[in-house]
């Protein structure tokens, strides 16, 4: 899903296969936004840096860490030193965890070109596999910068909340039984979940009316 022509022939294929749930997030939020971010290692720091900090501290160490790094890649970190990664802005684990990546695509034990071509599953462990790579941040990376159709991100809270309105179900599901939720999407998980932030959100906001009893 790397173009709104993509996105919107997946909407329509999942909308096959589970008409009326389908139906009633499109009907309160319509189509999804794409929101997509640059791929390879650029895409994946874009993730790191924004994490547990707002989007304007993200906004700020992400502008600092491309005017160190122009180009951005993976041997231009490796080569960094402590001192320049630190006035970037950035915490000792997210550096850690960036010379981690980046020592893992100069070593080739991560391809990040080849994870869009990979099952869900494989392609989550892949990610994860590195130091500092979690489940969030690998199915996010997978969701937005690779377009992988079926990443399925069961650790999101405004993802099991969503599943919980539109399913009608008493309490949130947790990671676990999300995981189960998502078969009747799969092989197009990450589609759904894209429906699932859009409608969550208007659900939030109150523009949407009563969620599927």
């Amino acid at each position: 899903m790397l173009d709104e022509a993509a996105l919107s022939a997946a909407v329509v294929a999942l909308r096959e296969r589970d008409p009326e749930i389908v139906g009633v997030m499109l009907e309160a939020a319509g189509h999804p936004p794409l929101r997509r971010r640059e791929p390879g290692f650029a895409g994946l720091a874009w993730i790191v840096v924004g994490q547990q900090v707002s989007v304007a501290s993200a906004n700020a160490i992400y502008g600092r860490l491309n005017a160190a790094f122009p180009q951005l890649e993976a041997h231009a970190l490796v080569a960094a030193s402590e001192e320049t990664l630190r006035s970037c802005g950035l915490s000792s684990p997210k550096m850690k965890t960036l010379r981690a990546i980046a020592h893992a695509l100069e070593s080739k034990s991560l391809d990040l070109d080849a994870l869009a071509a990979m099952r869900a599953e494989e392609a989550h462990a892949a990610l994860c596999a590195v130091h500092g790579i979690g489940p969030w941040t690998a199915d996010i990376f997978l969701l937005f910068c690779l377009g992988h159709p079926d990443a399925w991100p069961v650790g999101d809270i405004a993802l099991q909340e969503a599943a919980k309105i539109v399913l009608g179900l008493r309490t949130r599901p947790d990671a676990k039984k999300l995981e189960k939720i998502g078969e009747r999407w799969r092989p197009l998980r990450g589609v759904a979940a894209r429906l699932l932030w859009a409608y969550y959100r208007v659900i939030k906001e109150g523009r949407a009316g009563m969620a599927l009893a």
